[in-house]
């Protein structure tokens, strides 16, 4: 792939334990070395949302950038930052140092054990929505056709 073949993608960042913000500044200097024309969103303090409670808040972002790199290879590089800042898995939603997403991927529509993109469930996730559309409110859902920005509008 040229750069010219470069796909757009979006990812969301979480985390709520630790230092949140200095955390999801390391992620981004991190992911600033997978992708170019990198933009990052402004980092919002929410509520955790559809995980076993009680967990401290979070702290999300969302970033858009470029990569010529294949989905699975994308990934791979963001489940490394991740764990390289001491993300553990204990169980499923369990509270964590750092979130990486891979929410979309250009208009691809991947559906593997490993990899869900669109994200399954970012539709929903204001936390997601929010700083996403702040960003980047053209991008499409290749599933719905929906801007980000109109996908955020129909949230209650």
């Amino acid at each position: 792939m040229t750069d010219q073949d470069s796909v757009v993608v979006a990812i969301a960042l979480g985390s709520n334990l630790g230092d949140r913000a200095r955390t999801l500044d390391a992620a981004v200097a991190a992911i600033r070395r997978l992708l170019t024309d990198v933009e990052v969103s402004t980092y919002r303090d929410t509520e955790p949302v559809g995980v076993p409670a009680p967990q401290p808040r979070y702290l999300n972002a969302a970033l858009v950038g470029r990569t010529n790199r294949p989905p699975a290879e994308l990934l791979a590089g963001l489940q490394a930052i991740e764990e390289s800042m001491g993300r553990t898995r204990p169980f499923a939603n369990a509270p964590r140092t750092l979130d990486l997403d891979l929410i979309l991927y250009g208009t691809l529509k991947v559906e593997s054990p490993a990899l869900t993109v669109p994200h399954a469930r970012f539709r929903e996730r204001r936390f997601v929505l929010e700083p996403l559309a702040e960003i980047a409110p053209e991008l499409r859902d290749p599933e719905t056709g929906a801007t980000v920005a109109a996908l955020l509008a129909r949230l209650p």
